[in-house]
């Protein structure tokens, strides 16, 4: 091999340990088990626990709705190690459901519709309401424009029975008119919107089968 041939070589090899020791300044070293980069506001992927939960953060789905030192929050701790795949915010969804379709029921005088939603000393108390309402002949017609408030007002759990309840405040914006017998308009408007309050406490045994929370009280 001639003397140029081995300068040659030596350039390249000196070129090449310099592009090398270049990118490692520039992308780092890799060890094969590194975390990919996380962007700032980004979620964890659906499925996969919640740091701040795992490290023994707060749980979001707790404090978004009631304070994090608050009976409510203790309370719904204690449901959540009964049952890990309770959700605050699902229960509210379904509260927002159970509620319009309770109501409505309520008001066509239909209540077998939702019978098994209600506790039975509240379907009684709204059986004898709908029955005193038919002695006077009187119908109501009802329609939710929407939902404006709802929101946890307290929850409590016992661990000795596992029995859950939790009370939710709600405000629907409707219309309600309320005909006699001879079909004339009594009470209400079909085109003026009334604004309605109400306290409804669900409650249910957290880990058994029946997924199923009962409305087992009532108020203002």
């Amino acid at each position: 091999m001639s003397s140029s041939t081995v300068i040659q070589l030596l350039v390249l090899a000196a070129i090449a340990v310099f592009l090398i020791l270049k990118l490692r300044s520039v992308l780092g070293t890799r060890t094969g088990y590194e975390k990919p980069p996380v962007q700032p506001g980004t979620v964890a992927p659906a499925g996969l626990p919640r740091t701040d939960v795992a490290e023994g953060g707060p749980d979001r789905d707790i404090t978004d709705h009631v304070p994090e030192t608050s009976d409510s929050a203790r309370a719904f701790a204690a449901m959540k190690r009964v049952e890990p795949s309770f959700s605050v915010a699902e229960f509210l969804t379904g509260a927002r459901g159970a509620y319009e379709m309770i109501l409505l029921a309520f008001d066509r005088g239909d209540l077998d519709s939702v019978k098994g939603f209600i506790a039975p000393e509240v379907h009684d108390a709204f059986a004898q309401a709908v029955e005193a309402r038919r002695a006077q002949g009187l119908t109501v017609h009802s329609n939710i424009i929407g939902i404006r408030e709802l929101a946890v007002n307290e929850a409590t759990f016992s661990d000795t029975s596992r029995i859950a309840e939790i009370t939710v405040r709600f405000m629907a914006e409707m219309t309600t008119v309320v005909k006699n017998a001879a079909g004339e308009v009594v009470e209400g408007s079909e085109t003026e919107t009334k604004r309605q309050r109400d306290l409804w406490t669900f409650q249910r045994a957290m880990g058994a089968q029946d997924p199923n929370w009962r409305l087992v009280a009532t108020g203002e």
